[in-house]
């Protein structure tokens, strides 16, 4: 009966052993995991999108290339509202602050290029927008349009000492984009802020447009001129700014990892109090034999 109970427990004392050594290896496995999705988490940060509402944005620079198409008027107006045009295709007045550029192409550095820049609208709380008509006589292309780009400031180009330099880096870094005659188009405009993994900033223009056709109502006699109109305007109050941020977080991955190490310390130390309780339970057993076996003789 006393054997029994001391194989007992020395299969108990094997199971338990077993147990903890199971919990180790898992304990193991679960900090290798902890360091390696830390790990992935340092090289791939997650993007966080922030919208920033402001009154006023600074004014964007609008570079249009019209060709041969010729700048009849251009207006500030508020509200969304602009009023019925009064003698469309004739010379109007000019509110924007404008500027012509000539400067070599940035793909082709032979070609010419000729930009009329107007400084954007800047109130969006007022939803200012800017109206601007031209007009281009008869052409022998297929189709006629206009194009133009945006970039952020128009104060930078002012500011700049070469401006033809200026305007050729910001067109290789920006879109360029059209509109048609006959029709107005209407441009939204929103702007985007991306921070780079050096430190620096980068802006873009993302915008909607709507086109609505044009019922000329001229004579014939004045038909053979093409009208242009486009309107440019900030679309809403927010600037979005797109950044990486990453989502590791090193106290957590410390004291995730020291709960690993405890529980491995402590089913160690159980470990080898089962083994020498073992040990100690065999001595006793050993001990016992022969002195059974001399009280039988």
């Amino acid at each position: 009966m006393r054997f029994s109970k001391a194989c007992l427990k020395n299969v108990f004392s094997v199971f338990l052993i077993f147990i903890y050594l199971l919990l180790m290896a898992v304990a193991v496995f679960l900090a290798y995991q902890t360091i390696t999705d830390f790990r992935e988490k340092l090289k791939h940060p997650v993007m966080s999108v922030r919208y920033k509402k402001v009154d006023r944005f600074e004014a964007p620079g609008i570079a249009l290339y019209p060709g041969k198409a010729q700048l009849l008027s251009c207006k500030h107006h508020y509200h969304d509202h602009i009023p019925p045009l009064v003698n469309p295709g004739q010379l109007g007045e000019v509110q924007c602050l404008t500027d012509r550029i000539n400067y070599t192409d940035p793909y082709t550095n032979h070609t010419m290029k000729q930009a009329l820049i107007v400084k954007g609208p800047t109130d969006v709380r007022k939803r200012e927008l800017i109206f601007l008509q031209f007009h281009q006589n008869e052409t022998e292309q297929d189709f006629s349009a206009i194009g133009y780009l945006l970039f952020f400031s128009y104060q930078e180009f002012s500011d700049s000492p070469d401006k033809a330099q200026f305007m050729k880096d910001t067109e290789s870094s920006y879109s360029i984009w059209t509109f048609s005659g006959g029709f107005r188009t209407w441009v939204k405009m929103s702007l985007v802020k991306t921070s780079e993994k050096d430190g620096g900033e980068s802006v873009e223009f993302r915008q909607e447009s709507s086109v609505v056709k044009y019922s000329d109502q001229r004579p014939d006699s004045e038909k053979g001129n093409e009208l242009f109109f486009v309107v440019f305007e900030w679309r809403d109050p927010f600037i979005q700014e797109v950044r990486d941020i990453i989502t590791a977080n090193p106290w957590n991955t410390i004291a995730s990892l020291c709960g690993v190490f405890l529980a491995l310390f402590k089913a160690a130390d159980f470990a080898k109090l089962s083994v020498k309780w073992m040990i100690k339970i065999r001595k006793r057993h050993l001990k016992r034999n022969p002195r059974e076996m001399n009280q039988v003789t």
